[in-house]
């Protein structure tokens, strides 16, 4: 099982820790399972940057990053060393631990 704390860039959100995450689901479900906003235009499938998050512990813990996630993360905006899509960071089976992510403000996509 894993603990999972999403932190945020918008002002105003207090961080969020999350405990009991079963493994083999992408932090993007699980931001969206506790309501938690996470854009995900193209619905979670690595065609997009919006569901990009920095990844800031638990690296291991999750799904390596490929060479098409990373194409998208050169899209996103504000990339950093740290950048994750949130689609693509699964949480590995037979693992458990904490992971720690910080989510870009929301509201600088169109549409908010």
């Amino acid at each position: 099982m894993y603990s999972i704390t999403f932190k945020f860039e918008q002002k105003g959100l207090e961080p969020v820790t999350l405990d009991n995450i079963k493994p083999d689901q992408s932090l993007l479900e699980v931001a969206l399972d506790n309501n938690i906003e996470l854009h995900h235009n193209c619905g979670g499938v690595c065609a997009c940057s919006t569901c990009h998050l920095y990844l800031e512990q638990g690296e291991d813990l999750v799904e390596e990053l490929s060479d098409k996630e990373e194409d998208f993360i050169d899209r996103a905006i504000n990339p950093r060393l740290t950048s994750r899509l949130g689609c693509q960071c699964v949480l590995l089976a037979g693992q458990s631990g904490k992971v720690t992510v910080t989510l870009p403000d929301q509201t600088q996509f169109l549409g908010e």
